[in-house]
């Protein structure tokens, strides 16, 4: 199925019904992030340490006014 399927099908859900799919869709993606990380932890990489995390943000700002 594409988008293009699902969407007149959502539509047509009554605004209890959308309550329901959205919690159905949150739940499952919940489940599933906390299943990968289960699964494969973080890398050393993946998260920064660095004494000065935000420091990266603060390239190429100098020339805006």
């Amino acid at each position: 199925m594409t988008a293009d399927d699902i969407l007149p099908l959502v539509a047509g859900l009554t605004p209890k019904e959308r309550v329901r799919l959205l919690r159905l869709i949150t739940e499952q993606a919940d489940a599933d992030d906390a299943a990968v990380y289960a699964a494969v932890p973080p890398k050393r990489d993946e998260f920064s340490s660095a004494g000065e995390a935000l420091a990266w943000e603060a390239d190429g700002w100098e020339e805006i006014d």
